[in-house]
């Protein structure tokens, strides 16, 4: 009976996840289509509503402007990657993950409306380079396995998108993409020493259930235990 307790939890625990990580960026990319189908359906057209710098009435494209875009292939282009974004996001940041979506939207918003061209700057891109940036900084900050390991395969998929923080395409807002990567580091420098307790805390990482097993084979120090029986007996009694 204690068994089949312990076998069941972290399928629970992994199932509530999924509705939690799967739920949450379908719903953001669901808005942002839903105000696109309005916009293109009624001909209605909210590019006014996005980000104008220096100017005081542009301030209300720092809430909205990642809602709007110009055309299918602008927001078929940004919606592919905000989802796995915020996929990774919700899974191993779940505990910060919408403080990081507010503080990072509004950074990259203020910074966009500081130091953008006098024009109106729209799109999800913008949050999309303060996840990128947060996310491989935040790994590599930290030092847990799991999040380098994020970290990498951001930089496999997105590491190009590098180029665009700069103004080589006349009609794209670089803008906006530099100021969601600086966003993003700031972000990850303000919470990598909380992570790091927490990550540092062997009681926390029930967070990742699997990894307790896992971590039996290192001590306190990060150094390989060699796991011989008399090793594997100690624990056992330890575990009833």
């Amino acid at each position: 009976m204690k068994k089949h307790h312990q076998n069941t939890k972290p399928t629970l625990i992994r199932d509530k996840k999924l509705s939690y990580y799967i739920f949450y960026p379908l719903l953001i990319v669901f808005l942002m289509w839903l105000i696109f189908w309005i916009e293109d359906t009624f001909h209605f057209n909210f590019n006014h509503l996005g980000i104008y710098p220096k100017r005081w009435s542009g301030l209300q494209g720092i809430v909205l402007s990642p809602f709007i875009h110009s055309g299918f292939k602008h927001i078929f282009n940004n919606s592919i990657p905000l989802f796995i974004l915020l996929s990774f996001l919700f899974y191993h940041y779940r505990r910060i993950a919408w403080r990081v979506l507010f503080w990072g939207g509004l950074l990259t918003g203020l910074f966009t409306w500081i130091i953008g061209r006098p024009s109106y700057h729209i799109g999800m891109s913008g949050i999309n380079y303060m996840l990128i940036s947060f996310l491989f900084f935040s790994g590599v900050l930290v030092g847990y396995y799991r999040l380098i390991a994020v970290s990498l395969i951001v930089v496999f998929l997105y590491g190009s998108l590098i180029w665009f923080m700069f103004p080589i395409v006349k009609h794209m807002s670089w803008e906006g993409h530099l100021s969601g990567f600086i966003s993003g580091l700031l972000l990850a420098v303000i919470y990598s020493r909380q992570l790091k307790k927490y990550y540092q805390n062997k009681k926390m990482v029930q967070i990742y259930p699997e990894d307790e097993d896992f971590l039996k084979h290192f001590d306190d120090n990060g150094n390989f235990i060699e796991m011989t029986e008399q090793n594997t007996q100690k624990n056992e009694t330890l575990k009833e």
